[in-house]
Formats: structure tokens, sequence, C-alpha cells
């Protein structure tokens, strides 16, 4: 049987990296150094920038942009309060991960927010990222508190 520890290249399979451009001791001749003749590449600091395409009008400028894209946006979770309704007990604790863990939210990393909609009879301490106004009547109006994290 063969251990992972004992497993090695193929012989002469694995080379040692071009050190380009460090003189005539470095195997690669000196003059040109493993870096061709003449042209941009071969000069020190030559070479172009990351997505230059020769002097042709680049993809990036070439595409049609259109809209607006709001990167500073958070996108929510929304729970109704009619959900919560049927699916606890009076007096239950609804935190973020009770929600996920009973699959009434799905995805990990977005925040929860509590909307208003239906209602809500039983008091309940709901713990979420944000809470719609007619949400937080409703939850304190059942005897409940609405805590935001």
């Amino acid at each position: 049987m063969i251990r992972p520890e004992d497993l090695r290249p193929t012989k002469g399979s694995v080379h040692r990296r071009k050190r380009v451009g460090r003189g005539y001791s470095s195997g690669h001749g000196g003059h040109e150094s493993g870096r061709g003749t003449k042209g941009q590449n071969s000069r020190s600091g030559g070479g172009v920038r990351l997505g230059y395409e020769g002097g042709q009008t680049p993809i990036w400028m070439r595409f049609p942009k259109r809209g607006f894209r709001n990167f500073t946006r958070r996108e929510y979770v929304c729970v109704n309060v009619d959900t919560l309704n049927e699916r606890f007990e009076a007096n239950a604790e609804v935190t973020p991960d009770l929600l996920r863990e009973m699959r009434i939210v799905r995805g990990r990393n977005r925040p929860i927010k509590i909307l208003g909609r239906g209602e809500l009879t039983k008091p309940l301490t709901v713990r979420a990222h944000r809470f719609a106004g007619s949400a937080r009547q409703k939850i304190e109006g059942a005897g409940g508190k609405a805590e935001v994290i």
C-alpha cells in the first residue's frame, strides 16, 4: 500500500523557478538574462498593467454600462409577525439562530428584519437586527419585547 508521505513527483518533472535578470551566474546568459531580446518585457519595470489589451479598446469599455449598483445597501431577510405567532409558543425567545434552525429563515449571513403583517396574540421576546414600526407595536402590545441586536 502506498502511503501519502511516500509520494514524490517524477524525477526531472519539477523545475527550479527561473530567476530572470540576475546576471551571468544565474545560468541564463547574463546579457538578455532569459527575458529575450528587446521589447517592453525585456526592460526593467517593463510589462503591461492588468487588463491591458495591446491598445485595443478594453472589454470593460466595450460593454454597456446601465443602471446603478448600490454597494452599501444591506439586504435583509424578512419575517412577518403572523409567522412568529404560528410557529412559537407563548413567552418563547426568538433569535436569528433559532429562526435558521427552524428553517423559517434561509441563508446564514443576512441580517433579519421583522415586519408587521398579521396579528400577534402571544407575548414573545424577539431579537432581530431591525423591526418595522408596526411589528414593534404588535410585539409590545401583546406583552412581549422587541430587542435590536
